[in-house]
């Protein structure tokens, strides 16, 4: 199919061919693991992530004594494979990085699923990311979203994250840069960039991390363009788990 360019210029697609404000293809599956309570495997472009849940479960420690709160506590593990980027190194489990992601997703679903249904129980996340192209964690958001729907863990509803940049860099001082959605990697190393993840089809903002630095008047339109792109993610992740469903009832019939 020819690119449309009647309305956009050549000279300003990005170097993978797409508009600033198309995302990459994205594809979703879920209950790939038959062993696990829920299962997912997603790619965002180049970046391909496994999840897989686990409970909720009864929390114990030692001797059977029953642990936890009124809440189910949220464990989030993720390991990346050593072949999965160009420097085929692999990360500990005390990668600081590692950790403030664990942190981050474990602290967005604690508020998003019906946790004090299940108390003194776990949720365990378990991410394995196979390959990396850029919105690492934002890949990671959108697969435990789709495993622990499959799971069957009640939610107040979806948590889709996008990440979003901007044209310029920091030290050129454009005020007049344009947004970017949907980096990949080699635009995460040159351009400033956010991860962004919203609930459901709303504007409310669970995530919003940046570890670059961009003009104030940059950000706005950054976020917009970002917030846009997790209501376009969550329309295919709908998509998945709707026909999944419509799947298992065909199968009950029968």
């Amino acid at each position: 199919m020819p690119l449309d360019t009647s309305t956009y210029s050549l000279a300003l697609l990005r170097l993978d061919g797409r508009r600033w404000n198309e995302l990459r293809r994205l594809t979703a599956q879920i209950s790939t693991q038959v062993a696990a309570d829920g299962s997912s495997y997603l790619e965002m472009g180049n970046t391909k992530v496994m999840c897989t849940v686990a409970g909720p479960s009864e929390a114990k420690g030692a001797g059977g004594v029953r642990l936890g709160n009124d809440r189910a506590d949220i464990r989030v593990s993720i390991s990346i494979a050593g072949f999965s980027g160009v420097d085929r190194k692999k990360s500990g489990r005390n990668d600081k990085r590692l950790m403030e992601m664990q942190h981050t997703i474990a602290s967005a679903f604690a508020q998003n699923l019906f946790t004090k249904l299940y108390p003194h129980s776990t949720i365990s996340l378990s991410i394995h990311v196979l390959s990396q192209d850029g919105s690492l964690l934002a890949a990671c958001i959108n697969a435990c979203t789709i495993a622990l729907i499959d799971a069957g863990v009640p939610m107040h509803d979806y948590i889709c994250a996008c990440t979003a940049g901007s044209t310029s860099s920091y030290s050129s001082n454009d005020e007049t840069a344009d947004p970017l959605l949907d980096l990949n990697t080699m635009e995460e190393q040159e351009l400033p960039f956010l991860t962004v993840a919203t609930m459901g089809e709303s504007d409310s903002v669970s995530v919003l991390i940046m570890e670059t630095k961009v003009q104030v008047g940059r950000l706005e339109g950054m976020l917009a363009v970002g917030v846009d792109g997790c209501k376009q993610v969550r329309a295919i992740l709908d998509g998945v788990a709707r026909a999944r469903g419509t799947k298992m009832l065909e199968g009950s019939r029968m």
